[in-house]
């Protein structure tokens, strides 16, 4: 006992002038003496007090902190403190992605200190690394990110560990025994944070929700929503009032809107689709024009500011599309029946109607209020089945929701003739630089239990495309209207910033290796060249990697009042003013359009560029939490797939392993390094490759290679390969 008393005591602090440091940096508006840094250490014995006292001495002679009063210390604040968001790698180190820097700050695992991924966190930069690029510490964090994580419980006697799910959350939840809400040792849990103590190792918490066991198919699909906060049913006191709604149009509503019930309407969407935002309507005027409406399911007339219904449409701001449900933005009493444009129902609409030309020039436009009846629904494939039919000259008889017959000549003359107004206005915004993005979506057969049984993919067609440019059409031409007028008002935008250079220089770098080259020397150039690079790899085993590749070398489109265009697409106005069942920023669009038709003032920008910013927000959760469920249903599908092979393309390469995607699913997986046994495999950045030691082969970025499952973990939603090999030639 004595020995090891005596041992410890004189047992040095490791790091001490850094920690010392970092104490007194991270509160540098106080001062410190011997005792307090101590107690901060958690250390009593005389000769660690007697370590700190020689050690405060030594900093002050070189400078780096000075005595204040008696024995009291501060830091030398030198270095100048900035504020960022941390981005935190797998690793446990991260960067801060601060205004200002021009490029990421890294920070070492070791100078986290207590921060999470994504939070606010004030930071100094102390020294360059070996590459040029900047390192950093922080000092403290400023804002959380998020306090509530999804993982799995383990109890103990008298407290629980809550394990996240998330790879970037670096620290397991401490539970005390009666914060557990009656978990089960096992269960998956979303446990809330409370505090994180200064000499605490992990955070302390309390488990607010049981989601269920791991594994379980609705557990799993909870599971993705509640780790982006975002909701999975109605408040009761939201559905209450929407089911009190009055939905009946009236003669005296009627009156006020103009009334375009007698003009053929139609409306195409997914074949399995509940709610149908928009319709268009067809007519062939005196005067040789073609009068083309896009009808808008006026939700705004519903969906009064100030009510608990708007408040919570306002706080989701989108619909979440997961890949065996979907999560309304509205109660489906509006979603699905008084919002949604069914056939042979009179609804009330918001519509932008144009008089457009043989060129598909627009000659004149109108916005405003109106009623509407659709005559017919179109599912995509049946439109398609249209537009093919009289392309061969052959009468389209078309199995319209179920019901076989021969199509009206005047609704199929209308998807002809706009279809031929389609193209002319796709040609025109690829003339001008927009980019042609067609990447295919991979799609799920489910049984009535949510298993996957199938994997389909989903291309665009000219029955797409069609509905497509004239969304775009409505959308533009909505915030040229709003956007061209004098003096400026504040607006809803979609806008699309230009592509990163260096972002195009790694795209151009990836490419090379398939033989394809872009030219970047202007907007113009870098466009057709991308355009041309999409073209080139459509239906090449490379395709689904260089279409996500090129996605990702562009800026993120957002919602603001400052327009400065939508580079994608062209466009030096653009808003979104179609989908306003779906996405809230759509439904500030119809209010504020209504209220400059009505003569008002100009809003104040400062507040809708704050709800800008939160459905931008809510988008990128939304969007998050899509691609984890698809994850998530590919694990699953490989479950019932271990014994067989398949060829896949290398996706990616990095220092642990190579990542490939199944051509036949787009399922993706990867190959550690560690389970490849043949040789020592060392990764090539250079040639975005893994290279054999002695035998020196390679598997280079792109190339095919045969997979079999090793291992498809639904909890942890990661999918292992094995490598078998590369297939004869």
């Amino acid at each position: 006992m004595s020995k090891k008393r005596k041992r410890n005591s004189k047992k040095g602090i490791s790091n001490l002038s850094n920690t010392i440091l970092s104490i007194l940096k991270k509160e540098r508006n106080q001062s410190f003496n011997y005792k307090q840094i101590a107690a901060k250490l958690g250390v009593n014995y005389a000769s660690s007090r007697n370590q700190i006292i020689k050690k405060l001495r030594d900093l002050q002679g070189k400078k780096e902190i000075k005595e204040v009063e008696r024995g009291k210390f501060k830091a030398i604040v030198t270095a100048e403190y900035h504020t960022g968001i941390l981005d935190l790698s797998a690793k446990g180190s991260g960067y801060i992605i601060s205004d200002e820097f021009v490029d990421d700050v890294f920070v070492a695992s070791n100078n986290i200190n207590k921060a999470l991924n994504g939070d606010e966190v004030e930071f100094y930069v102390y020294k360059r690394r070996k590459r040029g690029r900047m390192e950093g510490e922080i000092t403290q964090v400023l804002n959380r990110e998020k306090t509530e994580y999804v993982g799995v419980i383990q109890l103990h006697d008298k407290y629980a560990f809550v394990v996240p799910d998330s790879t970037k959350m670096y620290k397991d939840i401490f539970v005390p025994i009666n914060k557990t809400f009656k978990a089960e040792d096992g269960d998956k849990v979303l446990v809330h944070i409370e505090e994180w103590p200064e000499k605490a190792d992990s955070p302390n918490g309390k488990v607010i929700q049981v989601l269920g066991k791991p594994g379980d198919h609705n557990t799993e699909i909870h599971s993705i929503l509640a780790e982006y906060g975002l909701p999975n049913e109605f408040p009761h006191e939201v559905e209450a009032y929407a089911n009190n709604l009055d939905t009946s149009i009236t003669e005296d509503i009627i009156a006020k809107r103009r009334d375009m019930r007698k003009d053929l309407t139609f409306t195409v969407d997914p074949k399995d689709a509940k709610d149908f935002d928009d319709a268009l309507s067809f007519e062939v005027l005196d005067n040789g024009l073609y009068e083309i409406g896009i009808h808008i399911a006026d939700v705004s007339h519903y969906l009064q500011e100030g009510t608990v219904l708007d408040d919570e449409a306002y706080e989701r701001a989108t619909s979440v599309y997961l890949v065996d449900r979907v999560v309304p933005m509205l109660p489906e009493v509006l979603s699905n029946n008084a919002c949604s444009l069914r056939p042979h129902e009179e609804k009330l609409t918001f519509s932008a109607v144009f008089q457009i030309n043989d060129k598909a020039e627009i000659k004149n436009e109108w916005f405003g209020r109106t009623v509407t009846y659709s005559d017919a629904r179109f599912a995509y494939e049946e439109a398609q089945a249209v537009i093919e039919s009289y392309t061969n000259e052959i009468p389209a008889a078309v199995s319209l929701i179920g019901k076989t017959y021969k199509t009206d000549q005047k609704i199929a003359d209308a998807i002809i003739k706009m279809n031929e107004l389609a193209k002319i206005m796709r040609s025109k915004r690829m003339v001008s630089g927009a980019l042609s993005f067609d990447k295919v979506e991979v799609k799920f057969n489910l049984d009535e239990n949510s298993n996957p049984v199938g994997v389909f993919f989903k291309t665009s067609k000219d029955a797409n495309k069609l509905i497509e440019e004239f969304m775009l059409l409505a959308n533009r031409k909505v915030s040229e209207f709003i956007g061209k007028q004098d003096p400026k008002k504040t607006f809803v935008y979609r806008t699309h910033d230009e592509p990163d250079d260096s972002k195009l220089a790694n795209l151009q770098g990836v490419v090379s290796k398939f033989g394809y080259k872009l030219n970047f020397k202007d907007r113009k150039t870098t466009a057709a060249s991308l355009n041309s690079l999409l073209k080139e790899v459509n239906g090449k085993k490379e395709q689904n990697l260089v279409d996500t590749l090129a996605i990702r070398s562009m800026s993120k489109a957002e919602y603001t009042t400052k327009n400065i265009g939508h580079y994608g697409l062209a466009f030096d106005y653009y808003s979104h003013f179609t989908s306003p069942i779906r996405r809230y920023p759509d439904v500030m669009a119809h209010r504020l359009l209504q209220h400059y038709l009505d003569g008002g003032k100009s809003v104040n920008e400062d507040i809708f560029e704050e709800k800008c910013q939160h459905s931008s927000n809510m988008e990128g959760l939304a969007t998050r939490a899509e691609r984890d469920s698809i994850k998530y249903m590919q694990i699953k599908f490989m479950q019932d797939h271990k014994d067989e092979e398949f060829v896949g393309v290398i996706s990616g390469v990095t220092d642990w392993g190579i990542y490939v995607e199944i051509i036949s699913n787009k399922c993706e997986g990867m190959v550690s390094v560690r389970d490849m046994k043949d040789d020592h495999y060392n990764f090539d950045q250079d040639t975005y490759s893994m290279v054999g030691k002695e035998n020196k082969i390679a598997y280079q970025l792109g190339e095919e290679i045969i997979v079999k499952v090793k291992n498809a973990d639904l909890v942890k939603k990661h999918l292992d390969f094995h490598l078998i090999g590369k297939p004869e030639d």
